[in-house]
């Protein structure tokens, strides 16, 4: 079957393909007693349906050279990653469905029951907190006095704003105030000035789109397999990077917090982990660690801590009540294969999708827990994601209930079925200690997924370079139609395989203590993928 919405479908095809339906119309108006006449245009069909076919090969093989001409300069690049990302999104299993399922299981195919479910799910999840006390302590706060808004600033934020994202209610892009340019951005400043000045916020950006994004976990129909994010105004995220800046400016975060903050990442807590391993297996003593999670942390933040915990952090007033106005009235709808949903009304936790969200939680944890910190690497953190270690099991689990208390007498939840216990008998003589919250025993793990890279027991990596194998044919898959593509030249092949596959097989790599059998079987899996890209198997006489 043709594809007549094909991107290289051209005019020359529809003239060719308008004279063979012609030439059928011809043909089938004849009678069928005028056998020698209704032969000839037989023929003359069967030749105008041959130059069709002939014409479609040529043509889509013209535009697809000239597409793999145009992705080898240094401008299609970006252009090359767009097609392979549409093509693993159109080869993907169902990623989203308009039949949901309700509370008792049943499944919901009437468009006004899947948005009033849609609806209810999110009205909870968004204005429930957990079980906390609600006593916080009331800290004077920084009347200290802060600079008007600058045309460079505004600069800075909209230049390091991406193209080609979803817009919010306003519908307008980030790209209008990057064409306005200078003009754009005098205005910007001006009219960011005023907010500054009022510590108000125009009412239209306390709304929002929230859209229901899958895990790729789980039931596909189950409303909680779905992670919302919202859809906010792009000039509100301009004002939210321009306040950040000035925020991080304000008050230092610790040095154990890896998350979000620059010049820090997931590579160094993870050499950091791995280098403690490292060297309590070269002395043969035992390392405990508890790594953990917290339920739905963003969501269920009381909107009181944060508010508590900026000025805990010493941020100026005028900060404080910007924060504020960002947070107060704010709403949202639920936009949906079934259609969008009336307004819901937010009153707990940070905003998903958020420019500034990620930098506030941070200032919340570090408030809370700055003083329970140990020096890293003994107690690192990811945004959300803890890791607390000990030489002995009965020392981390002491830690372990002090985080617990601290964290949800606020309203913060440590998961019991996430919260994982790795024990590392580098000594030989020890065993697992009994590690529990509540007493909900945590399960004992041979080896944990620390920020995507695999920590196990015994201090290996074995396990840990299946698992980044796994991962990079993982991703191989998602990009197949790309790099198995025969009319795809191997040059671009190769430039995928760089830039997308090896990326995922080589994480965390170099916090590896690599021997070389695991460099064998790196280079092993690497040699199977090319050869694949190429077309060939191991029974092709062909050097590697």
């Amino acid at each position: 079957m043709i594809d007549k919405d094909g991107w290289w479908w051209s005019e020359s095809i529809r003239e060719v393909l308008r004279e063979k339906k012609n030439a059928f119309k011809e043909w089938q108006s004849v009678e069928d007693q005028n056998e020698s006449i209704k032969e000839s245009k037989r023929g003359a069909y069967k030749e105008c349906k041959k130059r069709a076919k002939k014409e479609v090969a040529i043509c889509r093989a013209e535009a697809h050279d000239k597409l793999y001409r145009s992705l080898e300069s240094p401008e299609g690049q970006k252009r090359l990653f767009q097609i392979a990302r549409a093509r693993e999104r159109n080869g993907r299993d169902v990623s989203h469905v308009k039949c949901i399922k309700d509370d008792s299981g049943r499944i919901l195919t009437d468009d006004g029951s899947i948005k009033k479910r849609w609806k209810e799910y999110f009205e909870k999840l968004m204005n429930e907190e957990n079980e906390w006390n609600g006593m916080l302590e009331n800290p004077p706060v920084n009347m200290g006095l802060v600079r008007e808004i600058s045309v460079e600033e505004v600069k800075m934020a909209v230049r390091n704003m991406k193209n080609g994202k979803a817009v919010g209610p306003d519908g307008i892009p980030v790209e209008v105030w990057k064409l306005l340019r200078a003009d754009g951005w005098k205005w910007l400043s001006l009219f960011f000035g005023k907010l500054l000045q009022e510590e108000q916020i125009p009412e239209e950006w306390c709304s929002s789109i929230l859209v229901p994004i899958f895990k790729n976990k789980g039931d596909v129909q189950n409303c909680s397999s779905y992670r919302g994010i919202k859809l906010m105004s792009h000039t509100m995220k301009v004002w939210e990077r321009i306040i950040e800046r000035r925020m991080r400016e304000e008050c230092e975060i610790t040095q154990n917090q890896f998350g979000f903050m620059p010049s820090r990442g997931t590579t160094d807590a993870i050499f950091a982990l791995r280098q403690l391993c490292e060297k309590y297996k070269r002395v043969h003593k035992d390392l405990h660690m508890v790594f953990v999670d917290l339920e739905k942390a963003y969501d269920r933040v009381p909107r009181e801590v944060l508010w508590w915990a900026l000025k805990m952090k010493g941020m100026p007033g005028k900060y404080v009540r910007l924060v504020r106005a960002m947070y107060r009235a704010s709403r949202t709808c639920v936009r949906s294969a079934a259609g969008t949903t009336g307004s819901i009304d937010v009153a707990v936790g940070l905003h998903q999708g958020s420019a500034l969200s990620p930098y506030l939680f941070l200032l919340i944890m570090d408030a809370l827990t700055s003083d329970l910190q140990d020096e890293a690497p003994w107690c690192m953190l990811f945004a959300d994601d803890i890791v607390l270690v000990g030489e002995e099991g009965i020392e981390v689990q002491s830690r372990l209930t002090g985080w617990q208390r601290r964290l949800e007498s606020v309203g913060l939840k440590i998961s019991r079925s996430k919260t994982e216990y790795l024990c590392c008998d580098f000594g030989g003589l020890s065993s697992p200690v009994p590690m529990s919250l509540d007493g909900a025993i945590l399960p004992i793990c041979s080896d944990v997924k620390y920020l995507g890279s695999l920590i196990q027991d015994d201090g290996g990596i074995d396990r840990a370079v299946q698992h980044r194998i796994n991962a990079g044919w993982m991703k191989w898959r998602q990009v197949t139609a790309t790099t198995c593509d025969p009319r795809m030249p191997i040059r671009l092949k190769g430039k995928i395989y760089k830039s997308i596959i090896r990326p995922v097989v080589m994480y965390g790599s170099e916090c590896w203590a690599v021997k070389k059998k695991d460099e064998n079987r790196l280079h092993a899996n690497e040699m199977r993928m090319l050869r694949w890209m190429c077309g060939v198997t191991r029974m092709d006489k062909i050097m590697k």
